[in-house]
């Protein structure tokens, strides 16, 4: 029997068993699955039971209704396995029934581009890629211009108020 597990932390393990042709899935208890989540709809999505196979319905929820990652509009297929969510709540679809083998990936031949060869480090080639027609060049640093500037400005104030100090202390004065 097909049931599907909540994975999302805190209802974590809590399974449902799709016993009825439809089951209604959302935020408030008149649902046949109720799930008190903010980010699930108050009536979300159906899924539902056409045979063996398991049909997923959003019910032009707030924040979506998707399979794998993928937004479901009107109806689409739930195979065993898959992750369906609701808003931020994931579940996945599992049966009794041994999950199909995946299919192994075809080994494919990947191309790599080649770096700089040898012969071309002995002609003085440069690595890398060839900036000089793209627009590219370094960024002037006015921050740095400036900071210097007012240091040295700071710097030759401070040097005349201590001159000043010193003068004026040295200065006898007058009874």
């Amino acid at each position: 029997m097909a049931k599907l597990v909540i994975l999302s932390q805190g209802l974590t393990g809590k399974t449902h068993e799709l016993k009825v042709d439809k089951t209604t899935i959302g935020r408030v208890d008149d649902n046949t699955l109720p799930i008190t989540e903010p980010s699930v709809s108050s009536h979300h999505c159906e899924v539902l039971l056409r045979g063996t196979d398991v049909v997923v319905k959003d019910l032009n929820s707030t924040n979506g209704t998707f399979i794998n990652g993928e937004k479901v509009t009107g109806e689409a297929p739930l195979k065993p396995g898959q992750i369906l969510r609701l808003g931020r709540i994931e579940l996945r679809l599992e049966t009794d029934a041994p999950m199909p083998a995946s299919k192994k990936p075809v080994d494919s031949t990947m191309v790599i581009q080649r770096g700089v060869s040898l012969t071309d480090l002995e002609a003085g080639a440069r690595g890398g890629f060839d900036t000089s027609g793209t627009g590219f060049s370094k960024k002037t640093n006015k921050g740095n211009r400036m900071f210097l500037i007012a240091a040295i400005v700071i710097g030759v104030v401070i040097v005349a108020l201590v001159l000043i100090a010193l003068l004026s202390a040295s200065k006898p004065t007058a009874p």
